[in-house]
């Protein structure tokens, strides 16, 4: 330290010293951290003085409103909008879901959603950075939603891999999977049984692309195909993402707009196919009756929350490049209803098309019956007198076939069963609910297998999947790269490319030929129940222990107007009741749900479902407990000072900024600053640590009177055991600068 410094002067006069914060830290090293009032040792409800963060600290930006607004969107919109919402909304009671789904998406989805826009763009770090600031024995919380994001992007962009090799295969005419392939017996040439028995998508998808065991403990090696597939997929993500928001800004334009365009016009083509609109009025008519029940309100609940991305740190990575005045809340309302309508448009898209297939299937079951009720009048097991004579099996319509139908089985009601007929209603081919993959991979790609020009459509279809899917998976990326780079003075590129490399082999993993099973276990156990965790852990830190009206005050000093009072509410009250619900329920589900699988069965030419082996039970449970181990590890660490708190690397923006403003105060403005407006104003009581002696030398101060929520900052002030620092000065430089020196100990900042 400068021998001319006050603390050294006063150090060799052996005089009391009453040493200004302004002093203490006019001589601190530059550190490396972000400014934040997010602290809590704020008082809570008061408006607290600032330091500005300035706009060029050095933070990449986005370059508009625009590319952000696209990047959160294209995080938000993925595949579960095209193939989880309409399998929802079969369901359970079409219309109706609706309405619980857009009651929790007001009361979970735009609070929350809005909650970690916030404290990202307050903080502008990512997730694991704004955790540690907000409360840092819950800094855990970050680094729970970083293992997630990893469980997460390893078998998302398998999809993506799936979606580019039937993209490939789409350039053929006819389509590859449109019919089931001929095998020759010796001069014979048979259809393939596996494919007669099922269907030629279905065959298609589980024999020539995933070519798939029948059970999850046979690996049966690496599937060459899909391995090429998932490698292109890692590179595509990598080029993406490897300069930061600079890159996948750009990407963004494309591949956030793009699946608008292709949805726009498959429904303009859905809509010109026959039996479209009994597939969009079955989609639409409610059953109220299910509202009712709590299972759609836990289905819709989950839907929300893994339709915003809550939790995987992406939405808090993209928002800390935000400016600090940015309107958030606009930008939580705006992209909340973008995803709702594009679920609601990719749905009347889904079920156009499935009304379609349902058409079509229906007439050929009527075909099919047609004639087995044919070959049953001439062979003379049913009288002629049983046919209406309006009927004309030439061309018999799905009516006639159904007034057939009635009269056969009620006047052959004992022998009915023995003839084998089928009822050919087309509600029931409406009710058969298929999601995820079945939907894309197989009933998808079989109705498009009907269209004219069905090359051209299903390039469409899964090119849109590649882009819907690159969307989320950019999101997911940042919410990994964001946080270690903040963390660790690491070269961006190379960041990117050594966990792109690590992600493709660990990918391996998915894509042998059990691959398929393993993607549904990472789907059911990695982010489901730690995800839940997480967010309401978050929701906790910020509305319990941080404090809502101090978040409140936080905000209306950042975007310039205070957010409206029910807010308030559903961060303290509502929207954690409602997380607990859900988590109880995912709870309960887990346990009387048995832990297994689909697999598909070679022989039989179908699914069936398979509980897991003892080896892959453990694995499910493993991707639980590591996701969520983060959480009591830091926290028990944090607890016994086993971990430093994380909030010890200040920006040098930060600090030149808040040694400017130090700087200029007069000697009149220092005493006004620290102490108040009235000197002789009673000071705070309670000093941290150990009794500490006031100038008159015969009062100390009892460390235990302290609120449990005295900052850091009174370590850097009164952890000098050269320096006797007043009470007095203690207690007002507590309250001015709580907000500014988060975590830095006194002994640092006079070294």
């Amino acid at each position: 330290m400068p021998k001319t410094s006050k603390v050294v002067q006063r150090e060799q006069s052996h005089e009391h010293v009453t040493e200004s914060v302004a002093d203490l830290l006019a001589h601190e090293e530059p550190l490396d951290y972000k400014s934040s009032s997010l602290n809590v040792g704020a008082a809570a409800g008061k408006k607290i003085p600032q330091i500005e963060v300035p706009e060029n600290d050095g933070r990449p930006a986005w370059n508009s409103k625009l590319q952000y607004i696209l990047a959160q969107v294209g995080f938000s919109v993925g595949l579960g909008n095209v193939w989880r919402f309409p399998y929802l909304c079969q369901k359970n009671g079409g219309g109706a879901y609706l309405v619980p789904y857009f009651i929790l998406l007001l009361i979970i989805g735009i609070p929350l959603f809005f909650l970690e826009l916030a404290v990202g763009q307050k903080i502008r770090r990512g997730s694991i950075g704004v955790w540690n600031y907000v409360c840092p024995h819950l800094g855990g919380i970050g680094m729970s939603s970083l293992m997630v994001c990893g469980f997460v992007g390893l078998y998302y962009n398998v999809i993506i891999g799936w979606s580019i090799f039937y993209f490939f295969q789409s350039f053929q005419y006819p389509l590859p999977w449109s019919d089931c392939p001929i095998r020759k017996n010796g001069t014979i040439a048979i259809v393939e049984p596996e494919c007669d028995k099922s269907s030629a998508t279905t065959y298609f998808w589980y024999r020539q692309t995933l070519n798939t065991t029948s059970t999850i403990a046979e690996s049966g090696g690496l599937n060459i195909k899909m391995t090429l597939s998932l490698l292109v997929a890692w590179i595509i993500v990598c080029l993406a993402v490897i300069k930061g928001i600079a890159s996948s800004g750009k990407v963004m334009y494309f591949s956030s707009l793009f699946p608008y365009v292709v949805l726009f016009c498959f429904l303009v083509r859905g809509l010109m196919l026959k039996g479209s609109v009994d597939g969009i009025a079955h989609m639409f008519t409610p059953k109220l009756e299910k509202m009712l029940e709590p299972q759609i309100w836990r289905e819709a609940a989950t839907q929300v929350f893994f339709a915003l991305g809550l939790g995987f740190g992406g939405v808090i990575a993209f928002s800390s490049y935000n400016k600090m005045d940015n309107n958030c809340h606009f930008d939580a309302v705006l992209v909340s209803f973008i995803n709702f309508f594009t679920s609601i448009l990719a749905t009347l898209v889904v079920f156009a098309v499935l009304g379609f297939k349902a058409n079509i299937m229906n007439e050929k079951c009527v075909a099919e019956n047609g004639e087995k009720i044919l070959g049953y009048l001439n062979a003379n097991v049913l009288s002629h007198d049983l046919i209406p004579p309006h009927v004309n099996f030439s061309h018999l319509t799905p009516s006639d076939y159904a007034d057939v139908y009635s009269i056969i089985k009620t006047v052959k009601e004992d022998g009915f069963a023995k003839l084998g007929l089928e009822p050919c209603v087309l509600e029931d081919e409406l009710n058969k609910a298929v999601q995820g993959t079945g939907l894309a991979f197989i009933a998808f790609t079989e109705a498009m297998t009907h269209f004219p020009a069905s090359p051209f459509w299903s390039v469409m279809f899964f090119f849109m999947l590649i882009n819907l899917g690159l969307g989320s998976m950019i999101g997911t990326m940042t919410g990994i790269t964001t946080p270690v780079l903040d963390a660790y003075k690491v070269q961006k590129e190379l960041l990117t490319v050594g966990c792109c490399i690590v992600a493709f082999l660990c990918g391996l993993l998915f894509v042998q030929r059990s691959g398929n099973y393993f993607v549904t276990m990472f789907d059911d156990y990695s982010a489901g129940l730690p995800l839940t965790v997480v967010v309401i852990l978050e929701n906790v830190s910020v509305a319990w222990i941080y404090g809502t009206k101090r978040f409140m005050q936080d905000l209306e000093d950042m975007l310039g107007f205070r957010p409206s009072i029910i807010y308030f509410y559903l961060w303290k009250y509502v929207s954690p009741l409602c997380l607990i619900v859900l988590i109880s329920a995912t709870v309960i589900e887990m346990a009387i749900s048995p832990p297994g699988y689909n697999a598909w069965v070679q022989d039989l030419a179908q699914e069936r479902f398979q509980s897991y082996p003892p080896w892959a039970l453990a694995m499910c449970f493993a991707l639980i407990i590591v996701a969520m181990l983060p959480l009591p590890i830091v926290f028990i660490a944090r607890h016994f000072n086993l971990m430093s708190d994380g909030s010890n690397k200040l920006s040098v923006s930060y600090r030149k900024t808040m040694m400017k403003d130090i700087s200029n105060l007069e000697e009149q403005d220092e005493a006004r600053f620290i102490l108040g407006a009235k000197p002789g104003d009673t000071p705070l009581s309670g000093v941290a640590r150990k009794p500490y002696v006031t100038p008159a030398g015969n009062k100390s101060v009892d460390p235990n009177s302290l609120s449990p929520n005295v900052c850091y900052a009174l370590e850097m002030l009164l952890d000098i055991n050269a320096v006797e620092v007043s009470s007095h000065t203690v207690g007002r430089a507590r309250h001015r600068y709580s907000p500014l020196v988060h975590g830095v100990s006194a002994t640092q900042a006079v070294k």
